[in-house]
This record gives structure tokens, sequence and C-alpha cells, in this order.
């Protein structure tokens, strides 16, 4: 079994914040901060099924989070998309 195919979870609809709403919610944060040389595979198989995937996404690239997988980019992708706007 992959890392991904364990982690199975259902999105639930609570109303209220796009961040009440997402599938990160339902499992251990430490997934969308791997360590360094750690797969963000996990979170992003995640992200890929989260209904408020591009509200996440686009308020960590408001905010610059410059720490783990939001909106299904890691801090690397996020930095790369910045420079290219630029």
């Amino acid at each position: 079994m992959r890392n991904d195919e364990a982690l199975q979870v259902a999105p639930v609809d609570t109303g209220g914040r796009w961040e009440d709403r997402g599938l990160c919610r339902q499992v251990d944060p430490e997934i969308f901060f791997p360590d360094k040389g750690e797969s963000t595979r996990p979170a992003k198989s995640i992200c890929a099924r989260c209904e408020v995937q591009t509200e996440c996404r686009e308020a960590a690239m408001q905010r610059m989070e410059p720490f783990g997988v939001w909106g299904g980019l890691s801090e690397r992708e996020r930095r790369a998309i910045k420079r290219r706007a630029a």
C-alpha cells in the first residue's frame, strides 16, 4: 500500500469559513509540513481532493506562507510562481 492510499479522508460540510471545510482538518497536520527530503505527495494527495483547495492556495500566496503544503503547492512551488509573476 502506498502512503497516500492510507490517508483516506471524506469531505465534511461544516459550513462557515472555508478553512473549516478543508480536508486537512481531518488528518495529522504534520503531513503538510514534511521534513527536508520527505515527500510532499501525501499532503498533495489530500489537497487534490479538497473542495477548498483554490481558496487555500490563494490565501497562502497572499500571506506569502513560508512553510508547508497549502492548496496543493509546496513552499518551493509557491516561490516559483511568485518569481514568474514578478
